[in-house]
């Protein structure tokens, strides 16, 4: 086709493109553009790898890990509304990366984990966090917790072996996956209010993970991690895309990759038209039914619209949950916990929105001595001290933080979980001299061990006898 003198197109490959069928079609562009694919997806590969050894080798080595074991008093009554302002404390640790930090030195976003344990039956909740956003936690925990205590202590996490098959002991994991596209949200603790009267009572979902954590005797470790990682604003795009889907704004009908390339010359023609004003005008296609409008929703489709409306309408994490079990082998029994925590985890679901399920088992379609089976208890092992977000193939999803409340938040007075460490009066300074009594403890304060001596435990002094023949107050005394 000439437009004008000297300026020929050429449109008959085009034609004989669409004469082919599907799968020629398919042939020709592999042949003509397929190897450009191939290219970006090795450059991207390796980039990747790249931006990994960096990491690995440059910037996380020399990150220094707390581990801070944090207690509230048995009489402070906060709902987990408190817990979710913690959570939107911290959505403000996202440093600025730019190419340079990225590639180079390897610079990345750090992460927090946040951890309920039971050694042999002592429950503790920690925060594990990099030393720089040491203060931005316990800033977040005293602005909803005026009364908490917060003391460093040592990981427990070297308490079991790191390979298996081990003479002494074995271990079971567990990590868990959103059912359902992270813009769904699970159910969360403001549904978990009933009416036996006139007032609202909260069922605190919380009594029914940590009473697993009970179920634990001598030599036996239950323990629970939820990693997150803040991020941006992004993951927000694909609860609004299925918004719309489910209200109808998507076009339903889908073109196949023919009809798509069928439409290039068309467009070319017209983009031609619009520059030199030619008399064109393509031919008017049926405009297809949208779909429904918000009229036309079920009452549960709108509550579902409703629910992942207000779910982007929050602060959200990339997350991570696991449960690791532990115990000697001549009491290693994990169905008694392993089988209630995953059970628990039930009480998040709801009909047309999402729940949280076990996807990953080291013990699942495996015998227990088979050599597949040890190799990914080593793997999660590893992965579970390290806190690390990725294991296998699984990268996270995103809960926004009323989501992360629900699953980990301080239990209510009403819980009553025996064994379960909590801070007692506000700290003060005991008289000099003032004899005291320990109780054990299962976690040692950071740095109270010594090589030639038995370690201090953490539990802090009662009263004694001797206390109260000398007439000291017991206002005056040290609790904790």
């Amino acid at each position: 086709m000439e437009i004008f003198p000297g300026l020929t197109i050429d449109f008959s490959f085009w034609g004989w493109f669409m004469s082919l069928g599907v799968p020629e079609m398919a042939v020709v562009l592999f042949a003509v553009i397929g190897w450009v694919v191939l290219i970006l997806f090795f450059v991207k590969a390796l980039a990747e790898l790249w931006v990994k050894y960096r990491e690995d080798t440059k910037y996380i080595p020399h990150w220094e890990w707390v581990v801070l074991a944090v207690d509230i008093p048995p009489l402070f009554i906060q709902t987990p509304k408190a817990v979710e302002q913690i959570f939107a404390h911290l959505s403000g640790a996202v440093p600025h990366i730019s190419l340079f930090d990225k590639f180079w030195l390897g610079k990345k976003q750090k992460w927090f984990s946040f951890e309920i344990v039971s050694i042999e039956g002592y429950i503790q909740f920690l925060v594990r966090t990099e030393v720089e956003y040491r203060d931005l936690i316990e800033a977040a925990i005293y602005a909803q917790y005026t009364e908490a205590e917060i003391t460093e202590v040592e990981d427990y996490i070297d308490a079991i072996p790191s390979r298996y098959p081990n003479a002494e002991y074995d271990m079971i994991g567990v990590e868990f996956k959103l059912a359902d596209d992270d813009a769904y949200p699970i159910r969360t603790y403001e549904n978990f209010e009933y009416n036996l009267s006139k007032d609202a009572v909260f069922s605190d979902p919380m009594a029914a993970i940590l009473e697993n954590f009970t179920r634990l005797g001598h030599g036996e470790n239950l323990w629970m991690q939820l990693i997150i990682e803040p991020t941006n604003g992004g993951w927000k795009e694909k609860g609004i895309d299925l918004v719309k889907k489910l209200m109808g704004n998507e076009t339903h009908h889908s073109e196949s990759i023919a009809a798509k390339f069928a439409s290039i010359p068309m467009a070319i023609m017209t983009e031609l038209g619009n520059v030199w004003h030619w008399n064109f005008e393509p031919s008017e296609g049926h405009e297809e039914d949208r779909g429904t409008t918000a009229d036309k929703l079920t009452p549960g489709a709108k509550k579902t619209v409703e629910a992942i409306e207000d779910k982007i309408s929050k602060i959200g994490f990339k997350t991570k949950m696991r449960v690791l079990y532990a115990a000697r082998k001549e009491v290693f029994h994990p169905n008694r916990c392993i089988d209630g925590f995953v059970g628990s985890l039930s009480q998040f679901h709801m009909q047309n929105r999402n729940s949280i399920v076990p996807y990953m088992n080291t013990h699942a379609s495996y015998d227990r001595h088979h050599t597949k089976s040890y190799r990914m208890q080593n793997t999660f092992v590893k992965t579970f001290k390290k806190r690390k977000m990725r294991w296998k193939k699984s990268n996270g999803y995103i809960l926004n933080i009323e989501e992360l409340a629900t699953i980990w938040h301080f239990p209510l007075p009403f819980v009553k979980t025996p064994l379960l460490q909590k801070a007692g009066y506000k700290r003060a300074e005991p008289p000099t001299g003032l004899p005291v009594e320990w109780s054990e403890t299962p976690l040692r304060r950071k740095g109270m061990a010594s090589a030639h001596h038995e370690p201090a435990p953490m539990a802090l002094p009662i009263e004694s006898d001797a206390t109260q023949e000398e007439g000291v107050p017991p206002e005056n005394l040290l609790f904790g």
